[in-house]
């Protein structure tokens, strides 16, 4: 069976006030055009479908296309909820859409729910395991012993029927997933803080706990896990355990290097006998890039290419320069952003850097900010009253 898996659509997505719905219907009109030159069968959707949890009209419209156009051409979809959604929101209308071939795990209800398709070589279960807090499964499931995300995704699929000899099993799903103690690639949209609070389980990755890859392979496993939640696309531990990276670029910080790295859809081939990954690349209609140097230099007509393209301007000019983003736009009319490079000396040798902020946990972030606001650092028992905070609601 040919799967296409894709994550982090984020339909709705506006990025430095740039209203992205046009790129997002351009992306996808591509996805449908893989889905026929490939022969794909499925969809994965892993999560993120919408930016929020209440999503402009434009997007759901363009999700309601989506959705047609995969059913017009018999591909079923496989989709979950990520911590951006509303799952109640996705459950909507979820059994009339199961109906035609159009699968939604939008709430984690105790269960982990199984729909079944079938090619030439027998049925596939494909696993929805929507994005969970561990609130929610020691609710459901009071009898686990939850202590963190990492327990609390192994509870849930220890809920799923032990696997059929001879049937193939993928598992949909929208967590932080990393193997060992080594956290996966960030795009510049999701912030690590490596270092942990007291009782942690893993590294925070936008604000989700980590879970172990090793979980999936307990149960009797999965030929392919279609993960969602990390903005770039890569193996974790193995090749078959994936994450396909959000539909576009959507921070400026992925573009820090000079230009955004390539998105793409995994197309999976699942096999009886194995799981053959190829990456099929997407191409927006306007590449995100940071462009350096003097303003005149920048704009110089001889030297502009790609006028069209989403454009963070960092300035090397001496002095501001009147009127800079304006002459920016007249040469890019979608520019994004305008800074200026630091001057040598310029911030202070104290100054924390965006690298050095990202590797903060969010204990010491929230210390940091109490300080300023209170002149002072929090006592013993205002962090054992904030650890106690994030554990009740699961970051």
């Amino acid at each position: 069976m040919k799967l296409l898996h894709l994550a982090d659509l984020h339909l709705g997505k506006r990025v430095n006030g740039f209203d992205l719905l046009e790129d997002q219907r351009a992306v996808l009109a591509q996805v449908l055009a893989l889905c026929e030159e490939h022969g794909v069968q499925a969809v994965a959707l892993a999560g993120d479908i919408y930016d929020t949890p209440v999503p402009p009209a434009g997007a759901v419209l363009l999700l309601d296309w989506f959705l047609s156009e995969l059913c017009a051409r018999g591909v079923a979809v496989l989709a979950v909820s990520g911590n951006h959604d509303s799952a109640e929101r996705l459950d909507y209308a979820a059994g009339l859409l199961a109906r035609q071939g159009v699968h939604i795990a939008g709430r984690f209800t105790g269960r982990v729910p199984v729909a079944v398709l079938a090619d030439a070589a027998g049925p596939v279960e494909f696993c929805l395991l929507p994005f969970v807090r561990t609130a929610a499964v020691r609710h459901f499931l009071p009898d686990a012993a939850v202590t963190g995300y990492d327990t609390a995704v192994a509870a849930a699929l220890a809920a799923l029927p032990p696997r059929r000899p001879g049937v193939r099993r993928v598992l949909v799903a929208h967590q932080t997933v990393l193997a060992g103690k080594t956290p996966p690639a960030c795009a510049g949209s999701e912030s690590v803080a490596a270092a942990l609070a007291p009782g942690r389980e893993g590294p925070v990755i936008g604000m989700v706990e980590a879970v172990q890859a090793a979980r999936f392979a307990e149960n009797g496993g999965f030929d392919y896990v279609a993960l969602g939640h990390i903005h770039r696309p890569q193996a974790v531990g193995s090749e078959t355990v994936r994450y396909a990276g959000s539909l576009l670029s959507y921070s400026l910080d992925e573009c820090a290097g000079g230009a955004a790295p390539q998105k793409s859809a995994v197309l999976a081939d699942i096999a009886p006998g194995g799981v053959t990954v190829e990456l099929l690349p997407l191409r927006p209609p306007h590449a995100m890039r940071r462009l350096t140097g003097p303003l005149a230099e920048l704009t110089d007509p001889a030297r502009v290419t790609g006028a069209q393209d989403y454009i963070w301007a960092t300035l090397t000019d001496p002095t501001p320069q009147p009127d800079a983003m304006a002459a920016l736009r007249a040469a890019y009319p979608n520019a994004m952003r305008l800074d200026y490079a630091p001057r040598a000396g310029a911030g202070g040798p104290g100054a924390p850097t965006a690298e050095a902020l990202r590797q903060k946990s969010f204990a010491e972030l929230f210390g940091g900010f109490f300080e300023q606001m209170q002149g002072r650092a929090m006592t013993a028992e205002e962090q054992t009253a904030l650890q106690a905070l994030q554990k009740e609601v699961g970051l």
